[in-house]
């Protein structure tokens, strides 16, 4: 009996239950926060807009994160009979203090904030960084990851965003050529590339009516070179430009048009 008693008394301590309560509420109200703002996610009218709805989300939930972490060490001080009132007076103090050694970080959350209203970029956002070119996988208060498409991470400092080139909100040029034999006849072929821009155009994540043919751009021994222009969203451009050399490929194909091939012209002299 003597032992229930103990652990009883041991837990109606107010620095054992406060301390475990508060612990215990910050985690479940975190959790219900990151619940609530998740349901906003799929909100958004097209894909660049729910990227965008993400990464803020993202952000909130790290500032909310922040914010519960300071008043479940607040009220745990104030368990164990520590005077935060004077603690709260002296961070104008200690805030200056902090100020001159953390400049960086302060910079780096500042700049976070500046990122997601100034649209520098957003989670999905292809983006260079020097000589790093890789996708927006996460976007936090003090530094960002990106990953290229080998796999590799790179995490920079939010501070650096004015080195930062983001090339997704920017549509990609696709610049195309098609070569034939040197033999096909140009009406004939220009012709079967007029009747393939439709095509072109119904490619996923093309620009609406982007698809252009814009005239032969060379000519040479045994190849005529056409040239096709399209423009479509900057991380699918790989997928787009394979999906329109298909379409040609298969266009040419129908059409009994030839493409150049290497010839080796062999001589019997006597």
């Amino acid at each position: 009996m003597k032992i229930i008693e103990w652990i009883i008394d041991v837990i109606t301590l107010r620095q054992i239950y406060v301390p475990l309560v508060s612990i215990t509420i910050g985690i479940l109200s975190y959790k219900i926060i990151r619940k609530a703002l998740a349901k906003f996610i799929h909100k958004g009218k097209n894909n660049y807009d729910t990227k965008k709805i993400k990464t803020i989300i993202e952000l909130v939930s790290n500032i909310c994160k922040y914010i519960l972490v300071i008043i479940v060490g607040v009220i745990i001080l104030e368990a164990y009979g520590i005077d935060t009132a004077s603690i709260i007076a002296g961070l104008g103090v200690l805030s200056a203090v902090i100020g001159l050694a953390f400049q960086d970080t302060l910079k780096d959350f500042i700049s976070g904030v500046t990122i997601i209203l100034e649209n520098y970029y957003i989670v999905g956002d292809i983006i260079i960084y020097k000589d790093f070119t890789g996708e927006v996988i996460e976007l936090g208060l003090k530094s960002t990851k990106i990953k290229d498409c080998t796999g590799q991470v790179m995490t920079i400092a939010n501070r650096n965003i004015n080195e930062i080139i983001n090339i997704s909100q920017k549509k990609a040029t696709i610049v195309l050529k098609a070569l034939t034999d040197y033999r096909e006849d140009i009406d004939k072929v220009e012709t079967v590339i007029k009747g393939l821009i439709p095509l072109l155009n119904k490619i996923k994540y093309v620009t609406t009516n982007s698809a252009v043919y814009l005239g032969i751009d060379e000519v040479n021994s045994n190849s005529v070179t056409y040239l096709l222009n399209i423009e479509c969203l900057q991380d699918q451009k790989y997928q787009v430009r394979r999906d329109a050399i298909k379409i040609i490929k298969t266009e040419f194909d129908k059409n009994g048009i030839k493409v150049p091939y290497q010839q080796i012209e062999v001589r019997n002299e006597k």
